[in-house]
């Protein structure tokens, strides 16, 4: 899944994409190097990130929507929104999937809109909203109280009908950087729920913050990660790189082949 942040102020590539051309040939070049999937995202999830409102959520993605499908009518989009609005308006535009930080605990209506299109859902693990979820990392115990948050949040989902569904545990939202390396260690515990896992990392402060380095100095680390969770049963890997994500696949696929 190849991340495309039309947003000013991501912590990695904010404000890169000043206009059609340089959108299109980064679009290019991750479909070009093997990107399933493209993530499009108008409203930054870093920590503390600041509110932007629906309207301007939407006037930054739909026209990327847009404008993608135009030029590459075969891709399929994913849009990055907790906004049931968002989604519904993005799904009416020809997006496929919705990627939810929330899992729909920041819009009730986001399941309806997920019904109602039947589309993928991606549900993550968070807590708060990206302004306040590094306050709230206290937990007994982080990877069952991760799995008891997903039993519940699939459960809910099928019962609406929903059977589409990845899960993702959320490295980096409301977490410290020893909680993220722990739900790592332990990744294949989620195999327990039976659904595919995603895994975003890319660049993260996990990975920069261990380091003492920034983001720019973080694609190795992003890599060695990826590896890990490929081993640990990740499915999907959400990332900024896409050329070395398939390189950590394509490596992966040949140790073990499939039967």
């Amino acid at each position: 899944m190849g991340i495309l942040n039309v947003t000013p102020n991501s912590f990695f590539d904010g404000g890169r994409y000043e206009n059609e051309s340089e959108i299109l040939s980064q679009v290019r070049k991750m479909l070009d190097e093997g990107a399933t999937f493209i993530d499009i995202g108008g409203y930054s999830s870093k920590p503390k990130a600041e509110y932007v409102s629906e309207k301007e959520e939407l006037q930054r993605i739909i026209p990327i929507v847009n404008l993608i499908l135009e030029h590459f009518p075969e891709t399929v989009i994913s849009i990055d929104t907790f906004r049931s609005e968002v989604a519904r308006i993005c799904i009416e535009n020809g997006a496929s999937i919705i990627n939810d930080i929330s899992a729909g605990n920041l819009d009730e209506k986001m399941i309806e809109i997920v019904v109602k299109f039947d589309v993928p859902y991606i549900m993550m693990h968070s807590r708060g909203t990206p302004k306040t979820m590094q306050t709230m990392t206290h937990y007994e115990n982080i990877v069952r109280e991760i799995l008891f948050y997903f039993s519940e949040k699939v459960a809910m989902a099928r019962s609406f009908g929903i059977n589409d569904l990845i899960l993702d545990s959320g490295f980096g939202f409301a977490k410290t950087l020893d909680q993220n390396y722990e739900v790592l260690q332990k990744l294949e515990l989620f195999d327990m729920m039976e659904l595919p896992l995603l895994v975003g990392v890319s660049r993260k402060s996990m990975i920069y913050n261990l380091f003492k380095c920034t983001s720019e100095d973080a694609l190795n680390g992003t890599s060695i990660i990826n590896t890990i969770a490929l081993n640990k049963g990740a499915k999907i890997l959400r990332v900024h790189d896409v050329k070395e994500a398939v390189e950590c696949v394509t490596i992966f696929n040949k140790i073990n082949p499939k039967k």
